[in-house]
């Protein structure tokens, strides 16, 4: 299939037409008064000239199509006067706002979620988007819809290992990637993506419940691997110090000790209660 490039049509000034025509409509009244029949003509072509008038407004085009053949746009706003038998349509190249519908889809761990997308777009080619699709703005829905599927495919829901990308973690990744795809599947109808970002974000509600528990189970054992990890160095800490002040030397099994005590102190959820030893460390 050919594709068919924008391309400016010629057009001229509109009011010096008006006024061309309004003087060849004089005149020939004029001569039709005085039965000429040049007169008759130039009143004809004065009709004839009137189908070439068009107003472009700001950001809206106009696609000239002559006979079937696509002859040009006229971008330019302002009074214009082109073609009187070409048919003129409009297009606007304005911004617009796509909302999609919250669509049941399943993410990358098979777990069926409900996500929605917005998409900020704009026709740039006017010819590809009159000539190559059938409908442009249908098929931008539609496009929308089958990328935001395809992208919540690709990602998980959530996840707390670290370097995994996910849609509820990285929004502004997951967007870029929306918009990415997007334009991929539009450039065919002379559409730019603004910009496109998730508008909704949870699961489904046949698992919703049982997620949530799921989500929160691993956030605490995340936060507990952190605790723990953050503890231990710590003991560590504090038993590079004790022996490297001289403060006290401890064997072994005191060593363990003293570990197992900093680490329920530090990690316990419950309030601890310290037990002085007032004896010996011999004793």
């Amino acid at each position: 299939m050919a594709r068919i490039e924008e391309k400016q049509a010629w057009k001229a000034n509109g009011f010096l037409f008006i006024l061309l025509a309004i003087g060849l409509a004089i005149g020939g009244g004029l001569l039709l008064i005085n039965e000429n029949g040049v007169g008759a003509v130039l009143v004809v072509v004065a009709i004839l000239l009137l189908p070439g008038f068009v107003i472009v407004q700001p950001n809206e085009a106009r696609v000239l199509i002559f006979f079937g053949n696509y002859i040009g746009n006229i971008t330019e706003d302002g009074f214009h006067w082109a073609n009187p038998f070409a048919i003129k349509k409009r297009i606007s190249l304005r911004v617009r706002n796509f909302n999609s519908d919250k669509l049941k889809v399943n993410d990358a761990n098979g777990n069926p979620i409900l996500i929605g997308a917005v998409v900020v777009w704009k026709v740039v080619d006017s010819a590809k988007a009159l000539f190559d699709v059938d409908d442009y703005e249908e098929f931008v829905d539609i496009q929308s819809e089958t990328a935001i599927r395809a992208l919540a495919s690709n990602y998980p829901y959530d996840s707390h290992e670290p370097g995994v990308s996910s849609l509820r973690g990285v929004p502004e990744e997951v967007g870029e990637a929306l918009r990415t795809e997007l334009q991929e599947r539009l450039n065919i109808a002379g559409v730019e993506v603004l910009e496109a970002r998730i508008s909704h974000l949870a699961y489904a509600p046949e698992i919703a419940q049982a997620m949530l528990r799921r989500q929160q189970a691993q956030a605490v054992i995340a936060a507990r691997k952190e605790i723990v990890e953050g503890a231990m160095g710590m003991v560590e800490m504090a038993l590079k110090h004790l022996e490297g002040q001289g403060v006290v030397e401890l064997d072994e099994e005191r060593k363990a000790a003293m570990v197992n005590n900093l680490l329920v102190a530090l990690v316990s959820e419950g309030e601890t209660h310290p037990v002085i030893n007032t004896g010996s460390l011999y004793q």
